[in-house]
């Protein structure tokens, strides 16, 4: 048996395109209230106004720990809680390391580790309160498999794997799940596709890539279990991804 989203309240970071954008697209479908967070509040209004949901559009920079804090302080005035924080925000920086611009390299981790605990650290007073509550990290196959081409953003989410199941531990007896998503590669803006031939070209035909799409509907997979049912981790690949 699995529950209803309908009228959960869902902070969704890093909404304004790719994985992000298409769980605003499921959750809304699925009756959610939405907060969507990223930097292009330009690009987060115009989704909004296409999603047929109360939603709240937020400007915020994951760099920000103000933001942050912002972000989920708007969301509890206008919705009154938050049921589910999708941390979803995150950059890729592949590339040989020794050749790498480490500011950008410390910028990776900010957003996709410390950006995510910050998340993570706003909303689980709340949450605690009622007793209640999913957080939901997007992560990568790369938190499962040491990927040589891109050794930061695999250290990334090799810490956001080990956070998201000792969180876990410790949030368990509060009725709060903490779950890991974890795709392989995506055809989305993150990894350079637009366009919506090429994106079928590389999902459908060649099945080495996965859709957002994909990613979201996991998403509502993940969160319609029943309450007593956690899925910690979640990967999930292309059919042809066999360089992992």
């Amino acid at each position: 048996m699995t529950q209803s989203l309908a009228g959960k309240v869902a902070l969704i970071t890093g909404a304004s395109s790719g994985i992000g954008e298409a769980m605003a697209r499921a959750m809304a479908a699925a009756g959610c209230k939405l907060t969507l967070a990223a930097r292009s509040l330009d690009k987060l209004n115009a989704l909004a106004d296409e999603l047929d949901c109360a939603t709240l559009a937020v400007g915020a920079d994951m760099t920000q720990p103000a933001e942050i804090q912002t972000m989920v302080a708007r969301t509890i005035e206008a919705f009154g809680t938050v049921d589910v924080l999708c941390a979803n925000a995150g950059i890729y920086i592949p590339g040989d390391f020794g050749d790498g611009d480490m500011d950008a390299l410390a910028r990776l981790l900010t957003i996709n580790v410390e950006a995510v605990m910050r998340c993570a650290h706003a909303v689980i007073p709340h949450m605690r309160a009622q007793a209640n509550g999913d957080i939901v990290v997007t992560s990568s196959i790369a938190g499962f498999s040491d990927i040589h081409w891109e050794p930061v953003y695999s250290a990334s989410k090799n810490a956001i794997q080990t956070f998201v199941h000792t969180l876990r531990r410790q949030l368990a007896g509060d009725g709060i799940r903490v779950m890991s998503l974890a795709p392989g590669q995506v055809a989305n803006p993150l990894w350079g596709f637009y366009e919506a031939a090429e994106i079928e070209r590389v999902s459908q035909g060649e099945r080495t890539h996965l859709t957002s799409e994909d990613c979201a509907d996991a998403l509502l997979f993940m969160l319609s279990q029943p309450a007593h049912v956690t899925i910690r981790d979640l990967v999930i690949l292309p059919q042809n991804q066999v360089n992992v």
